[in-house]
């Protein structure tokens, strides 16, 4: 792609390989540890589901009792497979019998290490196959009822009550949205286990359950089969649950997924050393499974100034897209995240963000980016939001974004309604039609502020992702240099969770996902 900011190729290149530096020193962390939540993963992944007579989902059970034992570092697909050699029984019959007490993992005798890697791929492989096939399902679909032009038109429903979402998003495609994102219940991504079954009560949203997301995929199924076009479903794989939210949108079908590499340690205050090993692994999942990963810059401009710190946006997307082909991401599933957040009292705030929004397009060409509406001085003024939200949809179009997360002219005042929805679809289908080709039409003054804008930002970003190559990412959380946000080391959620590997761990779908065999 021609820039039309007239960027200087040679700093792009010099912060991607920073970035890619970055990656490689945290990647030396993540492969020497493990989590709770990586082998709960593993667990589902091996077919492990339900709960016990408590409610205490059978993959907490199950890692609780190896952890309990003493034997984490091995991984949970170690004592799955030995057990299945020695009892006979089928993983989710293990669980079971650790539930009940009949059996203790960790105790049983170790059989030949063949035997238990033949047990653990064997069933490994029939997961993997399942997931290729949910890939392969949503291709047919796209192939033969079409989808929705890009920026796809998002939209959130979030009612708490999973029967009521359905109604909600089924009405939202009707009138035109590509992608639905059922949000999470607050607080679940501080939860260490995921809830079990359909659910009817939530605040501010529906829990991520298996369930859920089941009822829903079946849900976008039909009413993409009326509207002739397929309708992707989103949700949150991040927080404590991170890579088994994967597993389960992976197992369901799911097409979207918030997975940032960062956001949880900063805006949940969930352990850095946790959250790095878990998202590595969450998105091997959501990699191998065709998934969109939506990450999350975008929040930093809420708790940061949007003019002075967007170089800190463009710098973490460098990081997340690192981050990502690192676990094997193609760059056209990376909707690397990115927002209208300035104040609209600015001068020329606009052209500021054009210079952004097409920075992020240049620089990231093959990315479908996720561009996220003005929230932060969204007032009660519906008007004026409205029309916020114009200059934001006039943007999008203009630089080629590829997920369009529609504003609502209610924000900060309630729950969107159906009509609030309708009135920004509508917003948006009317500028995306009648500025279609603009982006191709309108080029930049040179030298002029939307180029001088670009270049600043860049050049600041790049200086920041060489500053961060020698300090490391966890010194540079410390100092709070994302969002104004700082986090220490061993602070935040989770820490006990993490666990150092064995040399005899072993994880059958990081080889299966990645490498495609044993």
């Amino acid at each position: 792609m021609e820039s039309k900011l007239n960027l200087n190729p040679e700093l792009i290149q010099s912060a991607r390989s920073a970035a890619a530096r970055i990656a490689e020193s945290t990647q030396q962390f993540i492969d020497k540890n493990t989590t709770v939540a990586v082998e709960r993963t593993v667990a589902r992944l091996m077919g492990i589901d339900g709960v016990d007579e408590i409610e205490k989902p059978l993959p907490n059970v199950l890692v609780d009792s190896i952890k309990e034992g003493g034997g984490l570092s091995k991984g949970a697909a170690f004592w799955i497979g030995n057990a299945m050699v020695q009892t006979g029984k089928t993983p989710q019959e293990i669980a079971e019998a650790v539930s009940t007490g009949e059996i203790e993992i960790t105790k049983l005798p170790i059989a030949d290490e063949n035997k238990i890697i033949d047990a653990i791929y064997k069933t490994a492989e029939k997961t993997v196959e399942k997931i290729k096939s949910n890939r392969e399902k949503r291709n047919e679909y796209i192939n033969t009822i079409g989808e929705g032009r890009k920026p796809y038109l998002y939209v959130i429903v979030a009612t708490g009550n999973i029967f009521e979402d359905i109604i909600q998003a089924q009405a939202a495609a009707r009138q035109g949205a590509d992608v639905i994102a059922v949000i999470r219940t607050t607080g679940q991504s501080l939860l260490d286990y995921v809830p079990y079954g359909a659910t009817t009560e939530g605040f501010g949203g529906t829990f991520a359950t298996q369930e859920n997301f089941r009822i829903m995929r079946k849900a976008l199924d039909d009413v993409g089969q009326e509207v002739g076009r397929y309708i992707r479903l989103c949700n949150y794989c991040s927080g404590l649950c991170m890579p088994e939210i994967a597993a389960m949108g992976a197992i369901e079908r799911l097409d979207v997924m918030l997975n940032d590499a960062l956001y949880g340690i900063l805006f949940r205050d969930i352990n850095m050393q946790r959250t790095l090993v878990d998202q590595y692994f969450s998105r091997i999942i959501n990699g191998f499974a065709g998934i969109i990963i939506n990450t999350g810059e975008d929040n930093y401009l809420t708790t940061a100034d949007a003019v002075e710190e967007a170089h800190t946006v463009l710098a973490s997307q460098f990081i997340n897209e690192q981050y990502a082909l690192k676990a094997g991401i193609p760059e056209e599933q990376m909707g690397l995240g990115h927002a209208f957040e300035m104040n609209p009292s600015v001068e020329n705030g606009f052209l500021l963000e054009l210079a952004q929004a097409q920075m992020a397009r240049e620089i990231f060409p093959k990315a479908p980016l996720k561009y996220m509406p003005p929230t932060k001085f969204m007032t009660g003024n519906i008007f004026k939001g409205h029309l916020q939200d114009a200059l934001f949809n006039f943007i999008s179009i203009w630089t080629h974004q590829g997920i369009q997360l529609l504003g609502m002219p209610t924000e900060a005042i309630h729950t969107p309604h159906l009509q609030d929805r309708m009135l920004s679809i509508e917003n948006a289908k009317y500028i995306f039609t009648n500025a279609k080709d603009i982006g191709e039409e309108v080029e930049f003054k040179k030298d002029g502020i939307i180029q001088k804008r670009a270049q600043e930002v860049l050049a600041k970003a790049e200086e920041l992702l060489r500053d961060i190559e020698k300090e490391g990412i966890f010194s540079t959380i410390e100092q709070g240099k994302f969002g104004g946000v700082k986090r220490g080391f061993t602070g935040g959620k989770g820490l006990e969770g993490v666990v150092e590997k064995n040399e005899q761990y072993v994880n059958p779908f990081i080889d299966l996902m990645l490498g495609g065999d044993r």
